[in-house]
């Protein structure tokens, strides 16, 4: 395993240099930003791209928040933290006991606390301490199985999507629309006063994710039934520029069901079905539904759908360049959308660590239904 370590180094210099050693020890891989070597991409993408690539993510909480970086307004090990989190990474997470936090580290550790998914959290008071709980939690990461478990549904969910509705959010009417939705089950749902107190928070949850420009105005809407943030699509330089997809809404419905819509990969022939990029469009939803730390009920109901347009097509996506031809399949939104039926339950893992193996399942049944 390769298991990042994150933190101040300040204040916690011993720890981060023993748990060298430790991780080595123990016949795995441990990641470092002391021991990169001279690189020609700027410091925070080395180090991002190096949480990216870990399979286990450590943060250790001492008395210093660290230096706050001006491109980011916060502290490296703060980046790293979201980074992990939006990657679906496992992150361990030691707090330091007997010495005090500073303002900005006590506000980052409310952070951390707040988020329940998927987190260890531990303290210890001294070096040898921390190296023992360290030691056990590796053990436990080598032992562990697939964090994902399936279990046959004995009936089928009853799922709420966008697209049935007449509006369609802040994307133009020419682009295929992909929709995720997560479904708690054995959840009562919410009241209208916790659903309003969520209403007031989602807007800063989807800011926390960083999937979304900081200078992006963001439009909450609510109604009886649901609470909904939508996030304008970026305009293209010219008709023909190809465009990545893009988040254009997130929405909570009052019986617990999150879910999140976005606009597919198009060109100037028109929207792209790509396998590939599907899949991968899909596991990037899942892990941004899980930041925002909403659902957390131990199984849920994972489900997607894509309203096509007119001129979608199945084909791969090329970021650089328009395609010369494209075979359209031939029937606009109102008239038909693939959409998965689930007869499976999932563990939470869904919108983490297990995204990308549920991405995949869901792309190919899209995929097989778009090809019929």
């Amino acid at each position: 395993m390769k298991i990042f370590i994150s933190s101040a180094r300040k204040g916690l210099e011993v720890e981060r240099d023993n748990l060298d050693g430790l991780i080595r020890a123990l016949g795995h891989t441990p990641v470092r930003f002391e021991d990169f070597s001279a690189q020609s991409t700027p410091s925070r993408e080395a180090c991002l791209r190096a949480v990216e690539s870990a399979d286990v993510c450590l943060f250790l909480l001492g008395p210093y928040y660290g230096h706050v970086f001006p491109e980011t307004a916060q502290s490296a090990t703060h980046d790293e933290w979201v980074a992990a989190q939006a990657a679906g990474k496992p992150r361990v997470v030691y707090r330091k006991q007997g010495v005090t936090f500073e303002d900005a580290q006590h506000a980052f550790t409310r952070i951390v606390e707040a988020y329940a998914t998927g987190v260890f959290r531990d303290s210890f008071h001294t070096t040898p301490e921390l190296m023992t709980k360290v030691a056990q939690k590796v053990r436990e990461l080598e032992s562990a199985g697939s964090p994902l478990a399936f279990a046959k549904l004995t009936e089928q969910p009853a799922l709420h999507w966008a697209s049935d509705d007449t509006a369609h959010g802040s994307a133009s009417s020419e682009d295929a629309m992909l929709e995720l939705s997560a479904l708690p089950l054995d959840f009562v749902g919410y009241s209208a006063r916790e659903l309003s107190q969520l209403a007031a928070s989602l807007v800063d949850r989807i800011r926390a994710t960083r999937m979304v420009r900081g200078d992006v105005a963001l439009s909450p809407t609510s109604s009886e039934d649901y609470v909904a943030v939508a996030i304008p699509a970026s305009r293209p330089r010219s008709w023909d520029t190809p465009q990545t997809g893009e988040l254009v809404e997130s929405r909570l419905y009052k019986t617990g069901q999150l879910s999140v819509r976005a606009t597919l990969p198009r060109d100037g022939l028109g929207s792209i079905l790509d396998p590939d990029a599907l899949s991968q469009q899909i596991a990037d939803l899942l892990r941004f539904s899980g930041a925002l730390n909403i659902v957390q009920v131990d199984r849920i109901v994972v489900a997607a759908s894509v309203s096509t347009t007119v001129t979608t097509s199945i084909d791969s996506f090329d970021p650089r360049q328009s395609r010369r031809s494209a075979q359209p399949m031939g029937f606009g939104r109102s008239d038909r959308a693939l959409r998965t039926e689930p007869d499976e339950s999932v563990t939470l893992a869904a919108l983490g660590a297990g995204a990308a193996e549920v991405a995949t399942h869901l792309a190919q049944a899209l995929i097989v239904q778009a090809s019929r």
